[in-house]
């Protein structure tokens, strides 16, 4: 069913017919559930052992599955990855819809605001509490994460880590085909809803059993209780060496009086298993070029160094420390975040291209991720949280001449833009967002706002202090690094610390200060944001603007205006130039405007400070380059068809056991916690949130291999 938001009266009707409905409906989601929870126990059961089970799921539906897992893994002892994988973004309204206040499936995004009748949504949550009570909680946390309607995989983590969500939305042969496959946690079991089980073609079986344990299993429902799977179904899935279960029968043997069911396959023959390896293989031949994390043993659990003290190195310990993984974290400084993270205020939104691009695809993920991540360490227990001043109040982009404005249109009317993502408003809806009179049109990011980075810092490394082995040395300037038989060495002035088995550089203004990584390209800019006094008009400003240059709303009685971008600094003292020309570009964004006069600039209140930015501005992620062994191999490499195919299939040079984390520019608080959470799950060898294809644009070398996999002189 439809709804359409300027027809509230018939919302009104069709929601209500659907409220009387409920009971009926609800009792046939019990009985399904009690079906479905008698599978997922056993699932569980059978990998009780393992500290991470990794579930597939093909199709979202209404959310029950998914609910039901969650539900059913609640008291394990374990982690849980469910990667979800739907061909249809819409159903990211859908699921909002179905489970907020109603628990109904209406597709209509807006239906909420035009609800006429409270009375309505408050009877319908009194069913919801009657016939599905204990997925009220779950679904209303869910819902909280807020999943957008974009294609490409969404990572939700709860629980501190024990339960992760992946989304996958689009194609699903594309989203599979997409991913690497993981041997340390491949997939253990499919569940394949039955609306989709027709649309899956070979194709999709394939991947599915490329990305599989070699003994996984998968399982759906049929038609009907008393048809089961039909025929053809099942053959197409052993075809690819799974065993195929029915949850009807599942459910039937294990309330009757057969033994007990068991869900693990014997191992398919030697033909299908050979199948499996060859897409694995194909794989790894297609990207050899983009060598990944060598993945840390059980022995080195206390064996991953950081250097860094912002935003990207306390992410990196907490999405460590979710995996039971410690690491010690140096920073040159007295306390955290007192570099590029040392800013009161920093926009946090999606950086759009018109195109919707990999990098487009890849800050929207990211500014989700990173969002849910305040929510998550805001929200904790009394007790286990820190602060962070943050306020999703939107963030407002507008254009400030004519050149901003035909790049703002093609962006606009570019793509369908989920509206959760963005939509354009007119200079009278963009007046009524930020309380104050712009007076032309713009862009508004409904979910987007600003944060404090150096709280966002400390509240990430202080719930990793919680949650593992995780420790900071403060005021330690690591001057040199070290790689010796047994590991990597950090040296001081005084103390030389190691070995540790892994190292990664996320430190950054300071990120090409070794020899290792002296070769990155990537360039410092300085940045000098001014802090002006909330007075005034200026103090009802209600939104972040971003248009030639950036305004915040208030926070403890000042505004952050900024911000200026030099490029390799010579100095990073107070620089009264820049602080006029912060003010120079409102004015030239918002001209004749009144409040422009309450900008009080007199006091000279800024922060200077450094960030390191990529050409392409995508973040730097992953190994770090062996530059001079790369120039070494091109010296015998270049410029002939030989030569595209010897770096197409050779990994690239990298330096055993060294990481880079950074290049975040001025997105840092949107790409970062992504970023970080991509390398601690290549270091622990679990599945990777982002598609094969965005790993080689974060990768460290990317810039040399560009070239050379096209046969360009370096």
């Amino acid at each position: 069913m439809t709804a359409e938001p300027n027809k509230p009266c018939q919302i009104k009707r069709d929601y209500q017919q659907l409220i009387n409905l409920y009971p009926a409906i609800a009792h046939t989601d019990a009985h399904y559930l009690s079906k479905l929870s008698i599978y997922q126990q056993r699932v569980f059961e059978a990998h009780s052992q393992q500290k991470l089970l990794v579930l597939g799921q093909i199709g979202l539906g209404n959310g029950l599955e998914l609910l039901s897992w969650w539900r059913t893994h609640s008291n394990l002892n374990q982690r849980l990855l469910l990667k979800v994988f739907e061909p249809n973004p819409i159903n990211a309204y859908e699921l909002k819809l179905l489970w907020d206040q109603s628990l109904f499936l209406v597709t209509e995004p807006t239906f909420e605001q035009h609800l006429e009748s409270k009375l309505v949504a408050k009877r319908a949550q009194k069913l919801v509490q009657k016939y599905q009570p204990n997925l009220c909680q779950l679904a209303q946390t869910l819902l909280h994460a807020e999943p957008a309607a974009i294609i490409g995989c969404q990572r939700l983590i709860f629980d501190d880590g024990r339960t992760t969500i992946d989304l996958h939305f689009g194609d699903i042969q594309t989203q599979l085909s997409s991913l690497n496959y993981s041997p340390e946690h491949p997939v253990q079991h499919w569940l394949v809803l039955p609306h989709l089980l027709q649309t899956l073609n070979q194709q999709s079986h394939w991947q599915m059993a490329k990305l599989s344990d070699d003994s996984a299993t998968i399982a759906t429902i049929g038609l009907s209780e008393s048809s089961g799977l039909s025929e053809t179904t099942v053959n197409r899935f052993q075809a690819c060496g799974f065993t195929v279960s029915d949850i009807n029968e599942l459910a039937t043997k294990a309330l009757g009086i057969h033994q007990p069911v068991t869900l693990i396959n014997h191992q398919p023959d030697a033909v299908l298993l050979h199948e499996r390896q060859v897409l694995r293989q194909q794989d790894a031949k297609a990207y050899a070029f983009n060598p990944m994390a060598a993945i840390l043993s059980s022995a080195t659990q206390s064996s991953i160094a950081i250097i860094g003290g912002g935003l990207a190195s306390a992410h990196l310990a907490l999405s460590l420390a979710e995996r039971g993984q410690g690491a010690q974290l140096f920073c040159k400084d007295a306390e955290l975040g007192q570099g590029a993270s040392g800013n009161r205020q920093g926009a946090i939104y999606p950086l759009l291209t018109p195109e919707n691009d990999e990098l487009s695809r890849f800050f929207q993920k990211a500014f989700l991720f990173s969002r849910r991540r305040v929510q998550a360490l805001t929200s904790a227990p009394a007790g286990n949280q820190t602060p962070i001043s943050h306020d999703f109040c939107g963030v407002l982009q507008t254009a400030h001449d004519e050149r901003s404005q035909l790049r703002l249109d093609k962006i606009i009317q570019g793509q369908p833009w989920p509206s959760e993502i963005a939509y354009a408003v007119d200079a009278e809806q963009a007046n009524a967002i930020a309380k104050i009179n712009l007076d032309k049109p713009g862009f508004f990011y409904p979910l987007g706002g600003w944060v404090c980075p150096f709280e966002y810092a400390d509240a990430a490394i202080q719930k990793a202090m919680q949650l593992a082995d995780v420790s900071v040395s403060l005021n330690t300037d690591i001057l040199a690094i070290e790689r010796q038989s047994d590991g990597w060495f950090l040296l001081t002035d005084n103390n030389r610390f190691g070995p540790f088995a892994q190292l990664v550089l996320a430190n950054g203004a300071e990120l090409t200060q070794f020899d290792a990584s002296n070769k990155l390209q990537i360039s410092p800019f300085r940045g000098q944001v001014s802090h002006v006094p909330a007075q005034f008009q200026l103090s009802q400003l209600a939104t972040v603007l971003c248009a030639n240059g950036y305004l915040t709303p208030s926070h403890q009685g000042l505004h952050c205006l900024g911000a200026s971008y030099v490029k390799e600094p010579k100095h990073l003292d107070f620089c009264p130039r820049e602080q006029q020309e912060n003010l120079a570009k409102m004015h030239e964004s918002y001209p004749n405007q009144s409040w422009l006069a309450d900008i009080d600039m007199s006091g000279n209140n800024a922060r200077v400070g450094v960030r390191m930015v990529t050409r392409d501005h995508f973040p730097m992620m992953g190994c770090a380059p062996d530059v001079p062994k790369i120039l070494k191999d091109y010296a015998q490499h270049q410029l002939t068809k030989e030569s595209r195919h010897y770096w197409q299939t050779t990994p690239a040079p990298v330096h055993q056991g060294l990481y880079i984390l950074g290049g975040l520019g001025s997105r840092g608080l949107s790409s970062g916690p992504l970023a970080a959470e991509c390398l601690a799950a290549q270091l622990c060898g679990e599945p990777i949130p982002l598609d094969k294809a965005t790993l080689c644009k974060l990768n460290p070398n990317r810039m040399w291999l560009r070239k050379l996999l096209k046969g360009k002189a370096l």
